[in-house]
């Protein structure tokens, strides 16, 4: 197949970019650099079946090029991080949802298949766990920003639901807190980047509230085994959450980076007001249910949190903390 993988030189993209080249497939990555690295996807350049190109997938004439010679779309690109959706709710808004705007209709007038990369945001704030495909979303009100992200890519679903319900092949993953190599503190849900830079320089780990809110890490290796069987024709029409229903809270994956970098950074709390001003919310629990993936996907998360912890911190020490910060 010819893949064109949007965001593609990103944490994810960049991991999902390698996997789609070690199973034969043709990978056009497309990213404008915002988020993504170039030394990323560095060792990939050079490959006879990867080729990158920057930009935007608000370049329209662009995008149009590069989907007219393609079989699969992997829509990652995404405007991402919590600074921005404080301080610069349009660029989200805008960003998210005119890009998305793009991608899908360039692609109905070919019929390319659309996998589009969502997220456990969508939820909200809804305290019924497990969050199943199809359960409530529930979010504060629209002058509260922090729920900019969530609603944006909320309306990205929905005009990926509307373009399936008129033909067009589309598969939705939603993200379960991500992590692994590459990620970096500034993308948005870098908590366990963040603890881990604060950690090797032993500088403080500042966690945001009480520290008690329970979340489900997912290795980046878990998340991609989960992403790449979407291409199928067979998941058309269908959201999976991809993660794992493995909890602890912040406190506790503060003191297991802790331990496990050997620091001697001690571990304060902080407002979330301070960090993020006046009226910022945040979900106490997040839990996927991730039995429909598992029967339709065959998706098995397989490296526990203390493994993928373990990986992640020595990508880190070899890439220097200071500079991935």
């Amino acid at each position: 197949m010819r893949i064109v993988v949007t965001g593609g030189a990103g944490f994810i993209g960049s991991h999902l970019s390698e996997a789609l080249l070690k199973t034969e497939h043709e990978v056009v990555v497309l990213d404008d650099l915002s988020n993504g690295k170039k030394k990323y996807i560095a060792e990939l350049e050079g490959h006879p079946r990867f080729r990158f190109v920057q930009g935007s997938i608000l370049n329209r004439p662009l995008l149009k090029q590069l989907m007219n010679q393609c079989d699969v779309v992997y829509h990652l690109a995404a405007v991402l991080g919590v600074k921005n959706t404080v301080e610069s709710p349009l660029k989200v808004i805008e960003g998210n949802i005119d890009g998305t705007r793009n991608i899908l209709e360039l692609a109905w007038e070919k019929q390319i298949k659309v996998v589009f990369a969502s997220t456990s945001e969508i939820y909200g704030k809804n305290e019924k766990l497990p969050f199943t495909e199809e359960s409530d979303r529930v979010l504060g009100p629209p002058q509260v920003h922090r729920w900019c992200y969530a609603t944006a890519k909320a309306i990205d679903e929905h005009m990926c639901f509307a373009y399936a319900d008129k033909g067009l092949p589309v598969t939705i993953i939603r993200f379960f807190n991500t992590y692994g190599p590459r990620q970096t503190s500034t993308q948005y849900g870098g908590v366990i980047p963040k603890f881990i830079v604060a950690a090797l320089n032993n500088k403080d780990i500042t966690v945001y509230g009480d520290g008690e809110q329970m979340r489900c890490f997912t290795y980046i290796h878990d998340t991609v085994r989960g992403i790449i069987p979407c291409m199928e024709p067979a998941f058309d029409k269908h959201a999976f959450n991809i993660g794992t229903t493995y909890r602890l809270t912040i406190n506790d994956l503060a003191y297991k980076i802790k331990e496990l970098t050997g620091s001697s950074s001690s571990i304060v709390h902080l407002p979330y007001e301070l960090a993020y001003g006046p009226g910022y919310e945040d979900m106490k629990n997040r839990l996927p249910d991730i039995s429909k993936a598992k029967l339709m996907l065959g998706y098995s998360p397989k490296v526990n949190i203390e493994q993928g912890l373990l990986q992640t911190i020595a990508w880190y020490r070899e890439s220097n903390p200071i500079e991935v910060d």
